[in-house]
């Protein structure tokens, strides 16, 4: 059997097949390898497995510390997609983790803009995308990656991501640039204060997964001319810094990541904007992959 996951900074998704049959899907946290150490992934990963299928020796039982009776599941390959994985070093953490939990697997780990290629195009050429949480693009020869804009993480890149879209709503929140009913309805719902916000952002861990947090209320409000706008901005400006240094008058575009399927109308009329044509938009990039590794 197989074990394919798809991880952002967000969640994992994993699920196993048997040829093409599903055995089990699961979700757990975000992994990154970039940003966690291999402790913080172990946990990561026990989030989402620790309600069944698990084995604790009296030896462990002492430290919590959990194996996965992966003997059970007959796991014999894992395909791991994720963020944080293009760098040698850090594809060495995680495949120690899991070579903790599956010991008798061949593993291998990729970046999640490969998995997202694969997942999209196949073994076909084209410009693939990600956006969710982060923001990512490349051109893919049906073989590999061959030209990678750099994403740059949300502080000096990830244009049209939730995590700059969420990060430049809250700087017009916080400056009072938007409508104040608008202003309002957001802290009414959120039943969250600047002092909470400014805390999350500059002081605890991942703010980049709590501004992503953000775009649900986007997506509620999208019809408020000044939360459209700011999409659309974002999304020309992935574009324009992004997409355009591949050639993208001669290949599709295609996405994979919840902010473009949940925004999808919009990213197709920023695409207009931009001069590009948009292919497939898909939410989540396992389906394709299950197809690639059957």
């Amino acid at each position: 059997m197989k074990l394919i996951a798809d991880s952002g900074s967000t969640k994992t998704n994993w699920c196993l097949i048997d040829g093409e049959k599903i055995v089990e899907e699961i979700q757990s946290l975000g992994i990154n390898p970039f940003y966690q150490s291999e402790m913080e992934i172990r946990a990561a990963i026990m989030s989402g497995f620790q309600d069944f299928k698990f084995q604790i020796s009296n030896a462990e039982q002492d430290n919590a510390d959990c194996h996965l009776k992966s003997d059970i599941w007959n796991v014999s390959e894992i395909f791991f997609y994720g963020a944080g994985c293009s760098f040698e070093e850090k594809k060495h953490t995680l495949k120690c983790v899991l070579e903790y939990f599956f010991p008798m697997a061949n593993i291998e780990i990729q970046s999640d803009m490969l998995g997202a290629a694969r997942a999209l195009l196949g073994r076909n050429a084209g410009i693939a995308c990600i956006l969710g949480t982060g923001s990512n693009s490349c051109f893919y020869d049906g073989e590999k990656i061959t030209k990678n804009v750099s994403p740059l993480g949300f502080i000096l890149g990830d244009e049209g991501s939730g995590a700059i879209l969420g990060k430049l709503f809250i700087a017009d929140l916080l400056k009072n640039r938007l409508l104040e009913n608008l202003k309002n309805r957001f802290f009414e719902q959120t039943k969250t204060t600047p002092e909470e916000i400014m805390e999350n952002v500059y002081r605890k861990s991942f703010p980049n997964r709590y501004l992503a947090g953000f775009t649900h209320f986007l997506a509620e409000n999208i019809t408020e001319n000044s939360i459209k706008k700011l999409v659309q901005n974002s999304f020309v400006q992935f574009f324009e810094r992004n997409v355009k240094q591949y050639d993208y008058q001669n290949f599709e575009v295609h996405f994979v990541g919840s902010v473009a399927w949940y925004f999808r109308e919009i990213l197709t009329e920023s695409a207009k904007i931009s001069g590009v044509k948009i292919g497939r938009i898909e939410q989540n990039p396992m389906e394709g992959l299950m197809e690639f590794h059957k």
